[in-house]
């Protein structure tokens, strides 16, 4: 047996971003054995923490570009390792060297993007209100009881955009005085400071609290779980202290308090799945439940896999941006299972999962009832029968 030589300038450079908790790792394997890429291929997260724990991260590989950081290892340690710490810490020195194979080639162009237009998608900044045409949503001012903060996809992804105008018309109907940032708002960086660039990270966030501050904002709206995760949890490194509320949440707020009156139904058999970064990673599992509870018709089940141990779509950790085949695609285990528990809407609340489930969605025969849908589609339908899948 080969004996590795541990480099000690690299476990330092290592610990020095964050990743030295593989310190208390003794290789139980546990990470492994919950972590949902070994449902579609190998992979090893364990080792990857033992290679930094030796000074020998291969950055040259795919496999540290793998994790969607969805929070099940770390949840599940028995050791406390912050394995998502250790990837990124990695991912780091990858990009400090410019190295960024496979998958991660695409990496680069969406660095670009954010730094010139704030968004990760290559979409021009003066178009990120585009999706708001033909409603009536005004600027944010200061004194407005809530500032939406739409977010990259849902500005620009072009079934996103549905899940905005429909968020925008269930405020109105319930009477919330809100406002928008428009091109003033910027990506949360979260997805890109998980994949390494924290210089862009910490870019996006000073631009977007200066608009907060500049805008008068005491409380924020997000639809997407990342944006939650990272106004609540990263910001106050900036010292960020708003308040913010997802809007799963907030749906159940206003249907508490009496300002949304349901006047239609829902009849369909819903199974809702929970998006790791607004579950798992922030705890919040029974707001969106109680939604569809409260909406008549619905017949709610849940997936084998629910709740904090619910099966990630992958596209966390800036997987997003990069080439899953289809073969390893963790939406199609998703979808597999709603369609075993009888559902035929498979319902979320996060832009990154309707996108990977509708592309999984595609590889489904065409008479096949099963669709995707935000909650907040489902909510606008109960409210007045508008379909909001296909509403303008």
């Amino acid at each position: 047996m080969e004996l590795a030589t541990p480099f000690k300038e690299i476990i330092e450079e290592i610990k020095e971003v964050g990743g030295e908790s593989f310190k208390v790792c003794y290789q139980c394997g546990k990470c492994d054995v919950v972590c949902p890429w070994n449902k579609v291929t190998n992979f090893s997260i364990r080792k990857i923490v033992r290679q930094a724990a030796l000074g020998l991260p291969e950055i040259e590989l795919d496999d540290i570009w793998r994790c969607s950081t969805c929070g099940n290892c770390p949840a599940k340690c028995p050791r406390g390792v912050e394995q998502i710490e250790v990837g990124v810490a990695i991912r780091r020195i990858a990009a400090a060297y410019d190295v960024f194979p496979g998958a991660a080639s695409t990496l680069p162009a969406v660095s670009a993007s954010l730094a010139s237009d704030g968004n990760p998608l290559g979409e021009e900044r003066d178009c990120r209100t585009d999706w708001a045409k033909g409603l009536n949503i005004k600027p944010y001012t200061e004194g407005m009881e809530i500032l939406y903060f739409v977010g990259c996809y849902y500005s620009y992804d072009p079934r996103n955009q549905k899940v905005a105008r429909a968020t925008a018309k269930i405020l109105e109907k319930a009477g919330v005085d809100f406002g928008i940032l428009g091109t003033k708002e910027s990506c949360c960086g979260e997805s890109i400071r998980k994949v390494g660039n924290e210089d862009a990270f910490k870019m996006l966030a000073k631009e977007n609290i200066k608009a907060f501050i500049d805008a008068g904002v005491k409380r924020i709206l997000v639809s997407s779980p990342h944006c939650y995760h990272t106004f609540r949890n990263e910001y106050s490194e900036f010292m960020m202290n708003l308040e913010v509320v997802h809007i799963t949440q907030y749906l159940a707020e206003l249907i508490e308090a009496g300002r949304l009156e349901v006047g239609g139904e829902f009849n369909r058999r819903v199974a809702y799945h929970d998006p790791c970064y607004l579950g798992r990673h922030n705890g919040v599992f029974d707001a969106p439940r109680s939604v569809l509870r409260k909406l008549p018709g619905v017949d709610l089940v849940e997936l084998p896999d629910h709740r904090e141990d619910s099966l990630c779509c992958g596209g966390g950790g800036g997987r997003i941006w990069m080439h899953t085949d289809k073969e390893e695609r963790f939406g199609d285990i998703r979808l597999a299972q709603a369609r075993d528990v009888g559902a035929s809407v498979l319902v979320t609340s996060c832009p990154y999962c309707i996108s990977n489930f509708e592309e999984s969605r595609l590889g489904l025969p065409d008479d096949d009832p099963l669709t995707i849908r935000d909650l907040t589609e489902v909510v606008l339908e109960a409210l007045d029968g508008t379909d909001a899948e296909v509403a303008k």
